[in-house]
């Protein structure tokens, strides 16, 4: 569903945003009927509070929104998508109480929080709209906030409709609508241009694994994003319990957050070489399904040690990431929902991140703390290497014991990155588990506008 400002030429209620320590004495400067009337529906200026002040004719004159207190908005983010949820149908426009800063977030709030998935039953729309205010960029908000639809849209999708081949399909859709260059590996040809990981893993579905290899721009830095797209994870002869297979729907979020993130890239026409690379698979469960101790060698020609064939993530982006290191571009950025020890971590609203360039890092974290994406920096940690070192074969895909499960992980794939300069992993969950202003329960972006934020500045020149 298409999440946009409202149309320039309609006409608009004023919508003041009031910090609750400053409600009594904005409210004393106002006329004794709107003091009233706030004090009469009880506004304070709190969380989640609006309020429609209606003039002599009876017709809307102003809204209030509550914007909290800062205790209240550090343990939070868009505190006035909250309020607007519950504002009547109309198309407000911001007058007071924000700065240049503030405005930008939270329009970008109030468009997320306009988001609806209604592929498979009507949902009713948001009714309150809002007006593009002359200080902010609205045109980026906007590309911001579309492609954070097509990340939730994508992961939201159920398998039935949302394999290899359609998550093909949503990619040549993104490569046209910016004329980007697509080419497809599938199947066999996999094995044949040496993508062995990726169809090992693939190959026991009736859908065929393949490797998705999108371009865009012809100059400016090179980054290549390569995102997991495991449309549907059973986690193979190690079959995951139901419970744990239930969303596994959003096995491909990291997919969905490079075709968002590059979304955002190309449309706001930022000045770089981009490479998106998803490899494509269901991890199914057949006759032809690869085993535990199996040993697979990748494209690399590292050997791997299959210890769990539910760990096959890291498998289908090693062939990727291995493909992307011949190239040598200055940056790649791999993002995936690779483990549950991250979740344990951090818990579903962080999105932590791994880079060994403190350069990246810091400017990342600026760029997090900026529009509202939070992330959290983990260690590749070198004393852990070991750790992921079978003896039998060059690498383990789940080592035993159980410690340290996202870093070892990390480890993993940086060992197929060995010629790029630069290289950042971040291990997602792609999945909002209970509703938050401008994030509903269900499929989000997450990390996405920090690096696009991070990736339009000149970080990298």
């Amino acid at each position: 569903m298409s999440v946009q400002f409202a149309d320039p030429s309609a006409p608009t209620i004023p919508l003041h945003v009031i910090d609750e320590a400053n409600c009594a004495d904005w409210l004393s400067a106002q006329p004794a009927s709107v003091q009233g009337w706030a004090t009469a529906n009880g506004f304070t200026g709190g969380m989640r509070q609006a309020v429609v002040v209606p003039g002599p004719d009876g017709q809307i004159a102003m809204a209030l929104a509550g914007f909290g207190s800062d205790a209240a908005r550090a343990r939070g983010r868009f505190p006035l998508a909250a309020a607007a949820a519950t504002l009547p149908a109309g198309v407000y426009a911001i007058e007071s109480g924000l700065t240049p800063d503030q405005l930008a977030e939270e329009s970008l709030g109030w468009l997320l929080q306009s988001y609806r998935f209604d592929r498979y039953a009507t949902a009713a729309p948001m009714g309150a709209q809002l007006a593009a205010h002359a200080d902010i960029d609205a045109a980026e908000i906007q590309i911001l906030a579309s492609g954070e639809a097509l990340t939730r849209d994508l992961i939201n999708t159920p398998a039935s409709d949302m394999g290899p081949p359609d998550l093909e399909h949503a990619a040549r859709n993104l490569a046209a609508a910016f004329e980007a260059d697509i080419t497809v590996i599938t199947g066999e040809d996999l094995l044949a241009q040496n993508f062995p990981m990726i169809h090992t893993v693939g190959r026991a579905a009736d859908r065929a694994p393949r490797l998705i290899d999108l371009r865009w721009g012809a100059s400016g830095p090179k980054i290549t994003l390569v995102g997991k797209g495991v449309c549907f994870d059973t986690g193979g002869l190690n079959l995951k319990p139901g419970a744990s297979m239930g969303l596994m729907k959003k096995d491909m979020g990291g997919s969905a957050a490079v075709l968002g993130l590059a979304h955002m890239l190309m449309a706001t026409g930022q000045d770089i070489q981009l490479r998106v690379l998803i490899p494509a698979v269901e991890n199914s469960v057949s006759s032809n399904a690869f085993r535990p101790q199996d040993i697979l060698t990748s494209r690399k020609g590292l050997s791997v040690e299959i210890n769990n064939t539910d760990a096959e993530g890291r498998l289908v982006l090693a062939d990727a990431l291995a493909l992307a290191d011949e190239e040598n571009p200055d940056l790649i950025i791999s993002m995936a929902t690779l483990t549950g020890a991250a979740r344990v971590a951090v818990g579903p609203d962080l999105a932590p991140y791994f880079t060994d360039d403190p350069k990246l890092a810091t400017a990342l974290e600026a760029a997090a703390s900026a529009c509202a994406d939070p992330v959290w920096r983990m260690p590749f940690h070198d004393p852990y290497e070991a750790m992921i070192e079978p003896g039998i074969a060059d690498l383990d895909n789940a080592p035993k014991g159980g410690f340290a499960g996202c870093i070892t992980a990390a480890l993993f794939l940086r060992r197929f990155v060995t010629k790029t300069p630069a290289y950042m992993h971040f291990d997602i969950y792609g999945w909002q588990p209970t509703a938050a202003p401008a994030r509903p329960k269900g499929g989000v972006g997450q990390a996405t506008r920090a690096l696009f934020t991070m990736l339009k500045s000149d970080v990298l020149k």
